[in-house]
């Protein structure tokens, strides 16, 4: 029997596709963990055992047959509430959405790992519309990090780090508009990734802003964020901000090494602004990888000035109905930034997207002499639940806002991004960002590989 809650999702596929394990003995058992650990972490907001019995029981029937059970046969995961799940409201982490009609059918995303042999067991907790790195909502209670329940998980994908690192499930899938994969990866100590902005399809997902919204998975393992990615690329009509492009398999490449890659450390702007924990960590990836050079990326702490002003005024845009109809039922932090994003003047909208261009002209630049960036993903640990504050660059400065001091500046321009848990101490994890130019998710996943082959990256689950 594979031990559900401590294999990955790739020993877990293997096993079931020779018949060593059913598909319907993994999903039991990892219902049962859920049941069991949930209550202590909130990490899931619905479960779905009679869908999830039927889907492994058509794995363990089509592998009978002689049919094939798909390259992620017999593997549990689950998905931040804003996809779409046929049967359910997408409640997206709000009160308000709950009222809508359920999803008539999956997310395209789900319906990718599905048909590759996944099996979905429900939605997961996340802050309210994404607004959030916290992991704290309101409505459904904090997400707690499995590492230690009395602090944060990140958010917004609080619940599907929560959910991963506890080992309730291999696989959870995120979405990344300003950081919301990579915080949680570093908060929870796993690895995520964030593709190239129009990379995989959001249709059939909630959005925040769109014209910074990713899709991505966490696991705990290179190879499983992998095989996942691989799952659920290809282009599709339903999103019209998705590029159409081939899939291009990042499996066949993640072992071929990062000799010959060109890697960097980012300064300036990401050499300041945290806990020497923070910095310590990069320099551990940095020297594993004997990488020696130093690269700024110009005007990075503009650049998230700019990702802010286009946030608050897209997400405001998205939720104006909701503010005039139902302010009371919304997040009072949410409401508030919202109410803020609509007023900003439509001028520093437009200035910051001019902005934008000339920012992602000037960072695609740097990657002619440089093939990986590497990058804090936060300034500090998990924090406390609760915790309103954060010291930064000698300053104390709000907590929510800033945790995405060093996520901001790359998704702002849709780098991809594979976010690494690196533990310098005995302490919580901390996170790195391999930071890759548009389309090369491979580099970024070979480096991860390098790393955790190495023992510098790594996931453990806490007992």
């Amino acid at each position: 029997m594979v031990p559900t809650d401590m294999a990955g999702a790739a020993e877990i596929a293997r096993a079931v596709a020779s018949g060593a394990v059913s598909a319907r003995a993994v999903t039991e058992a990892a219902l049962a963990r859920v049941t069991a650990l949930n209550t202590r972490l909130n990490a899931f907001t619905d479960l779905l055992p009679a869908r999830a019995l039927a889907a492994a029981e058509a794995v363990d029937a089509a592998r009978a047959a002689g049919r094939g059970s798909g390259p992620l046969a017999g593997v549990p995961f689950a998905v931040k509430n804003l996809f779409d799940i046929a049967g359910l409201p997408t409640r997206a982490g709000s009160l308000i959405n709950r009222g809508r009609a359920p999803a008539a059918r999956d997310a395209a995303l789900v319906r990718r790992m599905e048909a590759a042999g996944a099996i979905l067991l429900g939605g997961l907790n996340m802050g309210e519309y994404a607004y959030d790195f916290t992991g704290e909502n309101v409505h459904d209670g904090a997400s707690r990090n499995p590492h230690d329940p009395s602090r944060m998980t990140g958010g917004s994908s609080g619940g599907s780090g929560g959910a991963v690192a506890s080992g309730m499930v291999p696989l959870a899938l995120g979405s990344d508009t300003n950081g919301s994969i990579r915080v949680p990866a570093a908060f929870c100590g796993l690895f995520g990734l964030k593709p190239t902005y129009g990379r995989l399809s959001r249709a059939g997902s909630f959005p925040f802003v769109s014209s910074f919204d990713h899709l991505g998975p966490l696991a705990r393992g290179t190879r499983d964020l992998a095989l996942a990615y691989d799952a659920m690329q290809g282009p599709d009509p339903e999103d019209p901000a998705q590029a159409p492009r081939a899939p291009e398999p990042v499996l066949p490449e993640l072992e071929k090494g990062a000799d010959g890659l060109r890697i960097a450390v980012a300064g300036g702007h990401f050499l300041r602004n945290g806990d020497p924990e923070c910095f310590a960590a990069v320099d551990r990836v940095a020297r594993a990888l004997g990488a020696t050079a130093q690269i700024e990326l110009p005007e990075a702490a503009r650049a998230r000035a700019a990702a802010f002003v286009i946030t608050a005024s897209e997400g405001a845009a998205l939720h104006l109905d909701r503010l005039r109809v139902r302010p009371g039922d919304l997040d009072p932090a949410t409401r508030d930034r919202l109410i803020a994003g609509a007023a900003i003047p439509a001028a520093w909208v437009n200035r910051a997207q001019r902005f934008r261009r000339w920012y992602r002209d000037r960072v695609l630049a740097l990657f002619e002499g440089t093939d990986i960036i590497l990058a804090p993903s936060t300034p500090c640990r998990a924090p406390a639940l609760g915790q309103a504050s954060i010291l930064m660059d000698g300053a104390t400065l709000p907590l929510r806002p800033n945790i995405g001091v060093f996520t901001q500046p790359v998704s702002f321009i849709g780098l991809p991004v594979c976010a690494v848990p690196v533990w310098v101490d005995d302490g919580l994890p901390l996170g790195v960002q391999v930071i890759a130019p548009p389309w090369r998710e491979d580099l970024a996943l070979r480096v991860a590989r390098v790393l955790e082959r190495l023992g510098v990256a790594r996931s453990r689950i806490p007992s």
